[in-house]
């Protein structure tokens, strides 16, 4: 079966991207420029991401809220008109079935959900959000757009979009070069950004407009993979799948206050049981000596004894040296703690640290 492609697939092809097959998806992995260009763009200005091959999917009627909240450890009732929240799709141990975004918006809620994940969410929403007044939409005539990094505001503000009070987590209706676009201060990078819905058929002039400007560079998911790696932000089937749970994750912020009290969504039992007494693995950061990364999938050993494994790695562009990302056993997860990643016969020491490995510099309200 052929892979499906964005909207701007003949904009990627016109600026020399080079794509690859993900999730189904032909996708931009790079631009000319390379990885570690783009990467660097996005952390010291303004950098334009085509993430429409996830799926922006819309959830309304009056029983909306209690049947989503049946899936997620969200507090959606907490969820006010024009904010966002991320959120979780849990099956009955805990594990993780996707990671999302929920947001409520002008009376409907509003999910954007993973490219992997997207024909399994939507199965899973369908099944479960069974209710006469209930309605799903999937929306598959929009695109979307990830404009990230410090520079990112200071470029929509001078295409017109008044931000003066939107914060991170806000969503609201713009208009952009006469495009009407549903905003979110949002993104994967750890930097403040901005996520842009719009019509499929508008997403070549939007994308055009922002790819013009001198002070913004177009990347590709290398980049955005790096970009998330540094901000210790989890990629499903990496930090996340059927078997890791969110306190595993670190995700605790995820379970709402009065969801734990209650208990009553999926796989509460093992989570507040993790949560009270402390996960078996936790996720942590790995900075690997010398000038060799680690990858996804290395054994973590100890005296000889496997302790855990990476989750994600790679070269870590803001620190001009490899790190990663790992599941080890909760006793070693003190920062400095030396294990060994062992792949085909070669060992590389790492020493556990702090996530994220670069600060996070997202827009707050006060």
């Amino acid at each position: 079966m052929e892979n499906r492609r964005t909207p701007l697939y003949d904009f990627h092809i016109a600026h020399g991207a080079r794509m690859v097959a993900f999730a189904g998806w032909d996708m931009p992995v790079q631009y000319p420029a390379g990885i570690k260009a783009e990467h660097l763009a996005c952390r010291s200005g303004a950098a334009l991401f085509d993430v429409s091959h996830m799926a922006q999917i819309e959830v309304n009627g009056d029983g909306a809220d209690a049947l989503l909240e049946r899936l997620t450890p969200t507090d959606l009732e907490a969820i006010k008109d024009g904010r966002v929240r991320y959120s979780l799709f849990l099956n009955e141990t805990g594990g993780v079935l996707d990671d999302l975004m929920i947001a409520r918006f002008e009376g409907a809620l509003h999910l954007v959900v993973n490219a992997g994940r997207a024909a399994h969410d939507i199965s899973h929403l369908k099944a479960h959000l069974i209710g006469a007044d209930t309605r799903i939409k999937v929306h598959d005539k929009r695109a979307l757009l990830a404009l990230q990094g410090p520079g990112a505001a200071t470029v929509l503000g001078d295409l017109g979009l008044d931000l003066d009070g939107f914060v991170f987590m806000d969503i609201g209706r713009f208009m952009l070069a006469g495009v009407e676009c549903v905003v979110t201060r949002s993104g994967y990078t750890g930097e403040d950004g901005f996520e842009i819905s719009m019509a499929a058929s508008a997403a070549e002039t939007i994308a055009t407009l922002l790819a013009a400007r001198d002070d913004v560079f177009i990347c590709g998911l290398g980049a955005r993979d790096t970009l998330r790696m540094e901000a210790g932000l989890p990629l499903w089937g990496h930090e996340l799948d059927e078997t890791i749970n969110p306190v595993m994750a670190g995700l605790r912020f995820v379970l709402s206050k009065r969801r734990r009290e209650a208990g009553d969504f999926l796989g509460a039992k093992q989570i507040l049981q993790d949560w009270d007494f402390g996960p078996k693995r936790t996720l942590v950061g790995l900075l690997p000596t010398g000038g060799r990364p680690v990858r996804d999938g290395t054994k973590l050993i100890m005296d000889g004894t496997p302790v855990g494994s990476v989750t994600s790695g790679g070269f870590a562009p803001s620190l001009d040296a490899p790190a990663a990302i790992g599941l080890v056993e909760s006793q070693l997860a003190e920062p400095g703690t030396a294990l060994i990643a062992a792949t085909r016969g070669r060992e590389t020491t790492v020493h556990v640290a702090c996530l994220p490995f670069v600060p996070h510099r997202y827009v707050r309200g006060s």
